[in-house]
């Protein structure tokens, strides 16, 4: 039953469709052809015994050899021909000089400079006391298949190895060509345990630049705890290891695999001026997690900053966490599109005096008529620049105009509603940012000999009003009022940050009470600026309005919340709290489990791309005057931010219901189905993600309990602890003393760290990053930079701001370059790309690991995650669900797993991809 069960779920193999298979013989001499390969079934419970010997992979060979194989004759044995299937995937676009390459690796290919196979047994050798090897053997065709243009090619070699082979754990492949290439998959096919999967999934670089003997080592797919491992892989699995971790010596090369880690000393450019010189992030004096080392020399103007690289050029990150060809078409494409978008804007700059938008409908023209309607370029600017234009005509009208973000194409005027305000804060691009209000009014946890008086400057006064009849301490008490509390944050950057030119900010608080139809309004607005004496007036209340003066003054104080929330949001809660912290843990998986290790299996797909998109962060995001820094209110001091923010990160409460707990926004009851119960139960982010990190937790849980029945298992398993202590002690480093780090003791542990972190890969990431363009394209929803405070009634601007609001309120947005870039930019960033892998799915579903309960197990995850997203599908459609449905709301999507490529504000990949 169990054999059956295994065969559906692994789809039929390329042995049984093989003719080969059919005709493999035992090559000896017996004139009565007896001695065939057959297949042995192995029960799975057999699973965490060591594989069994020889008598899987060979079948029975007759009687009379049973006495020459137990005392190890070699010259007895039987002969066993058998065929390994070599799958590549190939480049379909290729440049000039990787198309001579190919070529001439296809005529030396000819000559003796080919790609070698040796296969290496799970079984010792006794006479050499090393792993069982086959003959090395040469793949077949590879010349006569070079011009083929499909996406994956199949190549084949043969072998001839001893009866008493053992099965092959381990191939080793050298590759004598110039060029790299990408290995797909290995099959052995012809042994009698049926075909042996070998998931690749790596560039092979020529022989030339890989250190040692240039072999590189392919374990097949079944798991092994490190004390479990055969005795023919322990080495193999050691030295895999130890080249991966490499030396933390010299400069690494774009061949490289090498994982290390370093500091964030490579973000400012003191070469180009002192004006571009940043802090180092990373230490005692700026505690920071650690990012992966690239070796690079020191700059000429500070040993202890790293030299920058500048785009085009590329950074390094090993050579398997770089794009696959379909992502990196999809974000060059992306790029292409921020280019002409940042191009056009700086030329209408040029030709006109107006920088700002002139009105609503200036802007509706982004996405109504596009920039090259706009602008109408003549033939003298088609003169000035004819290579630009010819790239414009070149490609199609939609690439040059942006498309309505969904926060307007269903409602224009819905970012002018404080309904629709207040629902983004639980169901939009940021909904993690909200807590439940618990002391009234708020005190800040600053300094007051620096900061000045900790109270707020809410009073009941301010709120009472908008309570419902409700004092305020009764509303506390029925957990009604929550806030959106940016102020300390913010607050010790506010003088810096309004100093900068084209720069203002406040450090904001919100108050917004929960309604009888369980939405949410706002009821106050506090804005704070840097304490300048006892007299002065720092602090300012601003509630709803009651005309049409207090109406444009409540839309500026909006304004400047959800511009401390964008700054937030990406700064922290988005770069931080998932790409930054999980860094870490990656760089550490790879230097410290195996690629035959159970966990290494589990997390694989959850680290694809990430340290790829951080290091083009690096490169061009959160770099000194870099796209964040250019976009957003806080600039230069962008990253100071969120360096601050990781003071007070907690790896323990990133689990969802730990943050909702931490939050106030849910309390522990194990009577509910998630075990905590939320105070705002339509609360869309948290409703929807419990269903997600449920189905996380007990996958994990089941996964965890396969490998690890009780606690020993952990405490001798030295790959696991060297990982997780490693993303402590090394990667978090500036934390490592901290007495929250989650103990590593028990598969309890193991599970609640592992399903944290990929939560925080997975659900929390998609949850903040593919909602950006279609919430934060249009500016005035959600402004990331504003250039203007609110004016008080004796400021020289007042005057201005009553006689056209409209106009003050537009030129305290973003300018039409600022607009342009940005949205520009986050469109690429909310983009999924053709390739991308989503939670549930895997790239070769039925062969990533050759545990069959395991793979019953991970579909049962898959029905389970097609489950949830029917039941948002639901959820969405559910009109006493005030906060995803209605009329013009948009519905929460974020959270459910599937979506198309391209901008669609859904979709839940495995990893951190863009």
């Amino acid at each position: 039953m169990e054999v059956a069960v295994g065969k559906e779920m692994m789809g039929k193999s390329i042995l049984e469709r093989s003719s080969f298979a059919s005709s493999t013989r035992l090559l000896i001499n017996n004139p009565r052809n007896q001695f065939r390969v057959n297949r042995v079934s192995v029960p799975l419970k057999q699973r965490n015994s060591k594989l069994t010997r020889s008598v899987v992979a060979m079948a029975a060979v007759s009687e009379d050899l049973v006495e020459s194989v137990a005392f190890y004759r070699p010259e007895m044995a039987a002969k066993v021909k058998v065929r390994a299937v070599f799958t590549v995937r190939n480049k379909i676009k290729e440049d000039l000089k990787e198309t001579i390459f190919k070529q001439l690796d296809a005529l030396g290919d000819r000559v003796g400079q080919n790609v070698v196979l040796e296969l290496v047994s799970t079984e010792i050798d006794p006479r050499t006391r090393g792993p069982k090897t086959s003959n090395e053997s040469v793949l077949k065709d590879w010349y006569k298949k070079s011009n083929i243009k499909s996406e994956r090619i199949n190549y084949t070699a043969e072998f001839v190895v001893n009866s008493n082979f053992g099965v092959p754990g381990a191939i080793l492949v050298t590759n004598k060509h110039r060029q790299e290439f990408f290995l797909e998959s290995i099959t052995l096919e012809g042994f009698a345990c049926g075909p042996i999967h070998f998931p690749c999934n790596s560039w092979v670089q020529s022989k030339k630049d890989l250190p040692g003997n240039g072999k590189r080592i392919f374990f097949f797919n079944k798991p092994y705890l490190p004390h479990e491992t055969p005795a023919g892989l322990k080495a193999l699995r050691e030295r895999e290891l130890k080249e991966l971790r490499g030396d933390d010596k010299g400069e690494r090369k774009l061949s490289d695999r090498i994982y290390d880690y370093d500091i964030y000393n490579d973000l400012g450019n003191p070469d180009k001026g002192a004006e571009y010189a940043r802090p180092i992030l990373g230490g005692k004096e700026v505690p920071y997690p650690r990012r992966c080392r690239t070796g690079r020399p020191p700059s000429d103007t500070d040993m202890k900053v790293e030299c920058r690289v500048e785009k085009p050029l590329p950074m390094y990150v090993p050579r398997d966490e770089k794009f696959e060809e379909l992502k990196a078409d999809t974000f060059s494409f992306g790029r292409l599109k921020a280019v002409l978008h940042n191009l056009l804007p700086s030329l209408t700059t040029n030709i006109s005096a107006k920088h700002d938008f002139t009105g609503f409908s200036h802007l509706d023209s982004l996405f109504s008529q596009g920039l090259l309607l706009k602008l109408g370029l003549q033939d003298e600017l088609l003169q000035k620049l004819p290579k630009v234009v010819s790239k414009i005509q070149a490609t199609s009208q939609d690439l040059l105009k942006f498309d309505t973000p969904m926060i307007v194409a269903k409602d224009k005027f819905a970012w002018m509603r404080d309904d629709e305000f207040a629902r983004q804060f639980i169901a939009g691009v940021n909904p993690t940012i909200i807590e439940r209000l618990q002391t009234f009014p708020p005190v800040s946890g600053l300094d007051p000999k620096i900061y000045g008086p900790n109270e707020s400057a809410l009073k009941e006064e301010h709120v009472v009003g908008f309570l419902g009849g409700m004092s305020v301490q009764e509303a506390l008490d029925a957990k009604r009022l929550f806030i959106a509390d940016y102020h300390d944050l913010f607050l010790p950057f506010l003088e810096r940050i309004n100093a900068l030119d084209g720069r203002k900010a406040y450090a904001t608080r919100t108050l917004f009470f929960m309604t009888e139809l369980g939405t949410l309004k706002p009821i106050a607005i506090e804005l704070c600026l840097p304490f300048a004496g006892p007299n002065s007036k720092t602090k300012r209340v601003v509630t709803p309005p009651v005309d049409a003066t207090s109406f444009w003054i409540w839309q500026l104080a909006k304004a400047h919340v959800c511009s401390n929330d964008a700054s937030v949001h990406q700064l922290v809660n988005h770069w931080l709290r998932t790409h930054a912290v999980l860094e870490p843990f990656i760089l550490a998986a790879h230097r410290h489990l195996s690629a035959m290790h159970p966990i290494y299996k589990l997390l694989d797909p959850h680290m694809r791309y990430t340290l790829q998109i951080n290091c083009l962060a690096r490169q061009s995001l959160i770099n000194g005057d870099g796209v964040i820094e250019s976009s957003f209110t806080p600039g230069r001091y962008s990253m100071d931010i969120s360096a601050a923010a990781y003071k007070n990160w907690r790896f323990d409460l990133e689990g969802l219901p730990s943050d909702l707990i931490r939050r106030g926004m849910a309390t522990a009851d194990p009577t509910q189905p998630h075990g905590i119960k939320l105070v705002l139960e339509d609360y869309p982010y948290a409703s929807d993600g419990l269903l997600i990190w449920d189905a996380i937790e007990k996958w994990v849980k089941d996964y965890v309990n396969r490998y690890y029945p009780d606690s020993s298992l952990i405490t001798c398993d030295n790959e696991l602890r060297g990982w997780y202590y490693e993303a402590v002690n090394v990667g978090h480093e500036d934390l490592r003393d901290a007495s929250w780090w989650p103990k590593l003791k028990t598969p309890e542990d193991l599970t609640k760290i592992l399903t944290t972190f990929i939560w925080l890969a997975s659900a929390q990431h998609a949850a903040l990053n593919f909602g950006q363009y279609p919430y934060g394209g249009y500016i005035p929803n959600r402004p990331v930079l504003l250039r203007r405070l609110i004016p008080e009634v004796n400021d020289p601007e007042y005057a201005n701001f009553l006689r056209d609001p409209q106009k003050f309120y537009l030129s305290a947005m973003p300018s039409v370059l600022q607009t342009s870039k940005f949205i520009a930019v986050i469109d690429t960033l909310s983009t999924h790309s053709p390739d991308e892998e989503y939670l549930g799915e895997r790239s070769q579903p039925s062969t990533w690991t050759g545990d069959t309960e395991i793979i019953e197990e991970f579909f049962k995850f898959s029905s389970e995650i097609r489950r949830i997203e029917n039941e948002i599908d639901r959820r969405n459609s559910d009109p006493s669900l005030k906060n995803r449905c209605g009329a013009g709301v948009m519905p929460y999507e974020l959270m459910a797993p599937s979506s198309q490529p391209g901008v669609t504000c859904r979709g839940v990949p495995n990893s951190i991809t863009i």
